[in-house]
């Protein structure tokens, strides 16, 4: 076991309390030497005294940008651990041309994400929301049985098996549901390892009665639902946008819920937030949350758990548990 300098960057104090309880420090504590003062910003106060012993550098939301500027004064860095998910914002090519191992906490980002998922997929199959909506409209039990109605048998399309999409697919596993997978890096053998059934995207879109987005944000991905795919959802399906807004043809989508054919969940938009007179608002058949299937409250200490884990792999002389790779960064949130 070999004892590491550790500091942390990222964009306040505040951030730290909320990731890492005092078990969790304690565990870095044995396993590392960690710095006192914060790096919030590259040109902080304090950074330089910090960065030029720092063999570990511990990121979390809002960090100073690891660019050639910022390597020459951290000569010793060997790893940065991310304590949150997407590392595309800040990790530049000087990262791995040094050979700096990065690993993300984007696997635990996904859980709670995916339990947010799982929920609205069986509040969904229920028509719980409609239901509820109907009731406190009516006062009365006429609205018990709207139809399409129950989660046996429901059929969901799953578009994308990332981190999260996976996770929502293990989670569904307990339930009487026929999951179907669109993804293009993953072919049927490895589907029906997730528990699915692999299928194109227009035959998940025209099959399913939930349709859970889990893709990437990326060029080719953007409104890769639209107006054409949205008309081939079945009438009355819902679609439940957990990834990203910029998935979604915002209008297309808008058109066919006032339309009254389509339900959606969408717990991201674009643009996010949506203007505060935007149709969708109260629209019937729609919930939207406000970004909030990420980790939040206490589900932030599994991201600090994580991170943790990882120091004690490096110290360990272990490999990384969750690393980033830069090969794959271009298919990846």
């Amino acid at each position: 076991m070999r004892r590491l300098h550790a500091a942390f960057a990222l964009r306040d104090q505040q951030l730290l309390s909320e990731l890492f309880d005092n078990g969790a420090r304690a565990r870095l504590s044995a396993v590392a030497d960690v710095a006192g003062d914060v790096v919030t910003t590259a040109d902080g106060r304090g950074a330089d005294h910090v960065l030029r012993d720092v063999e570990v550098l511990v990121t979390g939301w809002g960090p100073p940008r690891l660019d050639d500027a910022f390597l020459a004064r951290t000569p010793r860095l060997r790893a940065v651990v991310h304590t949150a998910g997407t590392v595309k914002s800040f990790v530049t090519d000087a990262i791995w041309e040094r050979g700096i191992e990065v690993s993300s906490a984007a696997w635990a980002n996904a859980r709670p994400v995916a339990e947010y998922t799982l929920a609205m997929i069986l509040l969904a199959g229920k028509r719980v929301l409609e239901s509820a909506a109907d009731y406190g409209r009516t006062r009365s039990l006429t609205g018990r049985h709207l139809p399409p109605h129950g989660n046996h048998g429901l059929v969901v399309g799953i578009v994308g098996a990332s981190r999260t999409g996976r996770q929502v697919m293990e989670l569904l596993a307990p339930f009487d549901i026929d999951v179907l997978l669109h993804d293009p890096f993953v072919d049927a053998a490895g589907a029906q390892g997730l528990g699915a059934t692999a299928v194109g995207l227009d035959e998940l879109l025209r099959r399913s009665e939930v349709v859970s987005l889990h893709a990437p944000s990326l060029s080719e991905t953007y409104r890769m639902v639209g107006a054409r795919e949205l008309a081939l959802m079945r009438d009355h399906s819902t679609l439940l946008n957990t990834a990203r807004g910029q998935l979604v043809d915002t209008e297309a989508l808008t058109t066919e819920v006032l339309a009254g054919r389509l339900r959606a969940i969408l717990d991201v938009t674009d643009p996010e937030p949506l203007p505060a007179d935007h149709p969708l608002h109260g629209a019937p058949g729609v919930l939207l949350t406000p970004h909030v299937a990420g980790s939040s409250g206490n589900e932030l200490r599994r991201l600090g758990a994580s991170a943790v884990a990882e120091i004690e792999r490096l110290a360990a002389g272990l490999e990384l548990a969750h690393p980033v790779r830069r090969e794959h960064l271009a298919r990846t949130a």
